[in-house]
């Protein structure tokens, strides 16, 4: 058997080498077209699940498993684009919430100046925030705020409250603070799948106020998969889509390792997940993150994480489909 067999083989056994997401390079984001990056941060969800920054590591962990072609694109991502695992943001002051978003805006910033275009695995909700005062009218949205594709079970524009429990750019209230500052455009973003527990009746009605177009889940049920990625084509046609995706919009019998499980009313299967996040296939997809997963809750099998890279794979795969598209237009 040749070394090329061989290494081949050892490349899809998760427990073998050095981790790194997917098994990509371990290297800077200059002259790379995708940056992978780990987020473990779990200060801004401010409740007792507080392992969210474990999320990273676990995803590395198992990373290596996940499918290395996309059956239906009919693409090899590793060589459609350069990608590279960027490593960790940084948080030498962990327990401060304040300061791990600007640590965070900072090191997305440097990923922005070198045009390389991040998929994030956290950490609680509160990276995106970070993430998006970096992406936010910079230099791979060519100045533009972005514009969500968020699927999540919680609205996470909670402007009833002014901190989560001591956190003021807290998971709970970033989708409120970007749209003040004009790094994320509402009108032209999706908030789908909420169903989380209401503290008071009127939780949707910031979301509204602001001017997000939001389904919940039982308006996803009663509308159905179609009309409502025809709505999310329609929102998002030619906008910088950020797409963030809050694992606790799953069902908790495929992602039950997340920070707050929602058990009331169904989520979403896999599929109808995959199916929302193909519906910006060919968009401008600028960044992505998957968050709030809890590896210390997760099942002995690591559903949670497994789950939680297959989504990660299919965000990458549509953005190393345009770079590949580029690179065969230019």
């Amino acid at each position: 058997m040749s070394d090329q067999h061989d290494n081949a083989m050892m490349e899809n056994l998760y427990w073998w080498g050095v981790p790194t997401l997917f098994r990509c390079p371990h290297i800077g984001p200059d002259d790379q077209d995708i940056a992978l990056v780990g987020v473990p941060h779990s200060t801004g969800n401010g409740t007792t699940e507080r392992d969210q920054h474990l999320g990273p590591r676990a995803v590395r962990n198992v990373s290596a498993v996940l499918r290395r072609m996309h059956n239906e694109f009919k693409i090899d991502p590793w060589t459609a684009a350069r990608i590279a695992d960027v490593g960790d943001v940084p948080f030498p002051r962990a327990n401060d919430n304040e300061d791990c978003i600007r640590q965070i805006t900072t090191f997305y910033s440097a990923l922005d100046a070198a045009g390389s275009r991040p998929v994030s695995v956290g950490g609680d909700h509160s990276i995106t925030g970070g993430i998006v005062q970096a992406l936010g009218k910079g230099n791979i949205t060519n100045g533009e705020p972005v514009c969500f594709l968020h699927l999540d079970a919680h609205t996470d524009v909670f402007t009833k409250v002014d901190h989560f429990l001591g956190a003021k750019k807290s998971a709970a209230h970033w989708g409120a603070y970007l749209a003040d500052q004009g790094m994320v455009d509402p009108s032209h973003s999706m908030q789908i799948g909420l169903r989380g527990h209401a503290r008071t009746l009127d939780w949707l009605e910031p979301s509204y106020e602001y001017g997000y177009n939001v389904v919940t889940m039982k308006e996803y049920k009663k509308r159905g998969a179609a009309d409502v990625v025809a709505q999310i084509k329609d929102v998002l046609q030619g906008k910088p889509v950020y797409i963030t995706f809050d694992l606790d919009c799953l069902d908790p019998t495929i992602a039950p390792g997340v920070s707050n499980i929602e058990p009331g009313e169904k989520g979403f299967d896999i599929d109808q997940a995959v199916e929302l996040l193909h519906a910006v296939r060919g968009m401008n997809i600028v960044g992505a993150d998957i968050v709030c997963m809890m590896p210390t809750k997760d099942s002995p099998n690591q559903i949670t994480a497994l789950t939680g890279s297959a989504l990660m794979f299919e965000m990458i795969c549509m953005m190393a489909e345009n770079v590949q598209a580029n690179y065969l237009r230019g």
